[in-house]
């Protein structure tokens, strides 16, 4: 009914679920409950960086050389992170601060593509060409090599976790329940399904 006076006998709808005038509910910043992550990661960052300074210090490069130990940061440090991913993804449940103190903290603060990038453009500004190419190239290559290696490397070392054992015995994987889309699971006890619909139907 239209708004003003109400008629006599007609209940007024005030505040009701979905009216513009009732706020919606406010929904939780993002960090919410994130202190520990964001600890985590600070903590790891610190880490990686120190290590990343000091393997600068005991190899450092000359200003026009190939910058090999940057190479080797990035390289180590990508074949660490193949191995930690099969660890926490694919070998059992890990702590829930795993990844992001180890992945993101330690490992993020250690490698640095940035100086990757700033070694590129320092030898081709030189100008030393062809360092300065081979380093662009190499690196990124090299880098998704130690990745693959080392993913790999760290599945046949160590035995499978819970889920790969389960794979192997036939079990389907958490919600894969149901052979074909659309189709509804049976489940003990129940009855069995009757026959398609539209059999029998003259």
């Amino acid at each position: 009914m239209p708004t003003g006076a109400s008629a006599p006998g007609v209940e007024e709808r005030v505040g009701a679920p979905g009216d513009a005038a009732v706020p919606a509910r406010r929904q939780p910043p993002p960090w919410h409950g994130q202190g520990a992550v964001i600890a985590a990661v600070s903590a790891g960052g610190g880490i990686g960086a120190a290590a990343r300074y000091a393997a600068s210090l005991i190899w450092p490069q000359a200003t026009d050389g190939f910058p090999w130990t940057t190479l080797a940061v990035n390289v180590i440090g990508c074949a660490l992170m193949g191995a930690l991913m099969v660890l926490v993804t694919e070998r059992g449940p890990a702590h829930r601060l795993a990844r992001p103190f180890l992945g993101t903290g330690v490992l993020g603060g250690f490698t640095t593509f940035s100086t990757y990038a700033l070694d590129v453009r320092h030898l081709l500004e030189l100008p030393r060409a062809a360092p300065g190419l081979a380093c662009l190239v190499a690196t990124p290559l090299a880098a998704l090599a130690a990745v693959w290696c080392a993913s790999a490397l760290t599945r046949r070392l160590l035995p499978p976790g819970r889920w790969q054992a389960q794979r192997a015995e036939g079990a389907p994987r958490p919600g894969e329940r149901g052979h074909r889309a659309g189709e509804k699971e049976h489940r003990p006890g129940e009855k069995e399904p009757r026959a398609a619909e539209g059999q029998g139907c003259r």
